[in-house]
């Protein structure tokens, strides 16, 4: 049985799991001068009692996997968390370091046999943290309401598609101009600042203008179900044709669409870096937005929205939380949507050779894993391949690439390794965050390889049997 001092354990701490003592008393005496706050003081304490200490955890974390040091495991942040709730640890720099590197990618959930709720710790801690803002007589700054780049460009620009787009549009111009290609070429992308160097790195190529989705869209064939699209923020912006594969396979398939203008952001953006309020009205506005009798299911094809939105009502109790409860009860991904309705099989030929990445916020948080490869095993012609630790982040993890651009290439960089291991043509994987990191890191090294959501992959099949066959 591991000892409650394991939040002062090193990455040379002892494989038996032995404690050491003297690294708390550091950590300790770091805070001393600081003001107490306690982060975890409305966060039900039974959901830290859960964990048992075993460890099967750390080796399902990207972040121990990489560096492994045993306070950026799981059970070493809940320490970490439960320390400083129960007054024998101060939130010094360090311990705020150690859990801001979490990616709340939620893999320890899957791995842990005595269902620690993780997420319902970090995530509450995290906003508390955020709400006690800067002790500026300890040398403490909160580090994200005080940021520019989470300011403005994070909670500024991207919750908001047009403010995105408008944003973006010195970028796009420079990519058709063949301006970004020399900048990068000669390196000049060098002298951005770090954070937007990595966004900047980040943009996929540009593509042919699509129109945003009609506010309805008929069913093909007789008509099985009705539903709504979510279609998010920067979903919208950067994979505008994934929304349009999406409806189109859902109409294939039977579904009235119909897409809600009034509909905003999911709130993940604020919520995961401590901005609970703004969040919690960005719900409110979607829960009003597909607030109709007539829908069978709200349909998400981003894993990380599809996770937000599932956890409305869990996040919030208040007088709406009746009605986030039902607004979660009818959210399902894509993927899960079409394997519980029973997909009709798509018949036209796709010659090539794929493997899934697993994202994390549909394999973890949503449980998710077999209905997408189901999916791509029923298209004619496309071999599926298994990918090695398919279910460790890729280190997108929503703005975790931006904001901790050296632990997100380390993770895309294995990923990748893994990726080429398997020879395949085409990536699928059901976040738009994943495709954008999976994305940046083949260009980056010349690997000719295509990132899709499986969706797309199930409309060419789709429209190829379609297509008018040769004489």
């Amino acid at each position: 049985m591991m000892d409650e001092s394991l939040t002062g354990m090193n990455s040379q701490t002892p494989p038996d799991g032995s404690m050491d003592q003297a690294g708390l008393a550091s950590l300790n005496r770091q805070g001393s001068d600081s003001t107490a706050r306690n982060p975890g003081a409305g966060i039900d304490y039974n959901l830290f009692l859960d964990c048992v200490h075993c460890g099967l955890c750390t080796a399902s974390c990207p972040t121990y996997a990489e560096l492994g040091d045993e306070n950026d495991s799981p059970r070493g942040r809940i320490y970490l968390m439960r320390a400083v709730t129960d007054g024998r640890l101060q939130l010094t720099p360090e311990v705020r370091r150690h859990l801001d590197l979490c990616l709340d990618c939620r893999a320890c959930e899957s791995a842990c046999p005595s269902g620690v709720q993780y997420g319902r710790l970090i995530e509450p801690f995290r906003i508390a943290m955020e709400a006690s803002g800067a002790d500026k007589n300890a040398g403490y700054s909160d580090g994200k309401t005080d940021d520019w780049f989470h300011r403005r460009v994070l909670l500024g620009m991207f919750p908001f598609p047009e403010r995105l787009r408008k944003a973006l549009r010195p970028a796009r111009l420079a990519q058709r101009l063949g301006f970004m290609k020399l900048a990068r070429a000669t390196r000049l992308t060098r002298l951005l600042p770090p954070r937007l160097r990595q966004l900047v790195e980040m943009l996929p190529p540009p593509e042919r203008k699509l129109q945003p989705l009609p506010e309805v869209l008929p069913a093909i064939g007789r008509r099985r179900a009705r539903v709504a699209m979510f279609t998010g923020c920067v979903a919208d912006v950067f994979f505008r044709r994934t929304h349009w594969a999406t409806v189109r396979v859902l109409q294939e398939n039977g579904c009235d669409v119909v897409i809600p203008r009034n509909q905003v952001c999911c709130g993940a953006i604020h919520f995961h870096t401590g901005h609970s309020e703004p969040a919690q009205e960005l719900s409110d506005q979607n829960i009003q937005a597909f607030d109709r009798e007539d829908l069978d299911a709200i349909i998400v094809n981003v894993a990380g929205c599809g996770s937000m939105l599932k956890d409305y009502g869990h996040h919030w109790n208040d007088e709406s939380s009746p009605a986030r409860q039902r607004f979660a009860a009818r959210t399902r991904d894509i993927n899960e949507f079409l394997d519980e309705l029973g997909m009709i099989p798509p018949t036209g030929e796709l010659p090539i050779k794929a493997t899934y990445h697993d994202a994390c916020h549909l394999a973890h948080a949503q449980q998710v894993r077999e209905a997408p490869r189901r999916l791509l095993r029923a298209i004619p012609g496309l071999t599926l391949t298994e990918l090695a630790e398919s279910e460790l982040c890729c280190g997108a993890a929503g703005t975790y690439n931006l904001t901790e651009p050296q632990m997100a290439a380390r993770l895309a960089q294995r990923k990748m390794n893994n990726i080429l291991t398997t020879e395949a043509d085409v990536v699928a994987t059901a976040n738009a965050g994943c495709i954008l990191q999976i994305a940046r890191e083949a260009r980056s090294h010349g690997h000719s390889l295509e990132i899709v959501h499986p969706v797309e992959l199930l409309d060419r099949s789709y429209q190829a049997a379609k297509a008018p066959q040769p004489r």
